[in-house]
């Protein structure tokens, strides 16, 4: 079995991919995709909790930074950490447009320690991702609320139900410097 440090920097690799996920429409989407991308880059921090499992009730704490991929195509670079308690995780997420649809990896993949991104669609203010480790499926859905807010669910597929295993509330980090005029 996972340690409670690996099993949550599995489940909040997911989280960072929030902000560096992206779903696949047709083609002429694409620059919808690359602007949703630009939109959810920049500096991310807040709370989260796992909802369901073992862990249930465990809470934590994540400061990921996402960087738009260079290029034409859409996707996002992710890196941050999450912190439960003492326990410090380093997160790191890449979401790549791959003809109509994404791929990527959370961590190390699901060769590794991590989630492989399987598949992915924007669709206004929300991408949905696609996730696998094994014989484990699952998604992951990051919202905007407003410029300021995004919310992410994890879920994992156990039968034929999707169930919420870890909900994170991020919010934009600004940059807190004023400047003013000199006369």
């Amino acid at each position: 079995m996972f340690s409670r440090p690996s099993l949550i920097a599995r489940g909040l690799a997911a989280v960072a991919l929030v902000a560096t996920a992206g779903l696949a429409t047709p083609a002429s989407s694409g620059a919808r995709d690359k602007a949703f991308f630009e939109r959810v880059a920049g500096q991310w921090k807040g709370p989260g909790e796992i909802v369901a499992g073992k862990y249930k009730g465990t809470k934590f704490t994540c400061d990921l930074t996402g960087v738009p991929t260079p290029g034409d195509g859409a996707g996002l670079k992710l890196d941050g950490f999450c912190r439960v308690g003492v326990f410090k995780q380093p997160m790191s997420a890449t979401i790549t447009q791959k003809g109509n649809s994404y791929t990527g990896k959370f961590l190390d993949g699901a060769d590794g320690k991590g989630l492989n991104v399987v598949s992915g669609n924007v669709a206004k203010d929300k991408v949905v991702v696609g996730i696998n480790r094994k014989q484990l499926n699952g998604a992951m859905i990051a919202r905007l609320q407003d410029e300021g807010t995004m919310n992410i669910t994890i879920s994992v597929k156990v039968e034929e139900t999707m169930v919420p295993v870890i909900g994170v509330s991020l919010n934009r980090q600004t940059d807190s410097i004023t400047v003013g005029s000199i006369k």
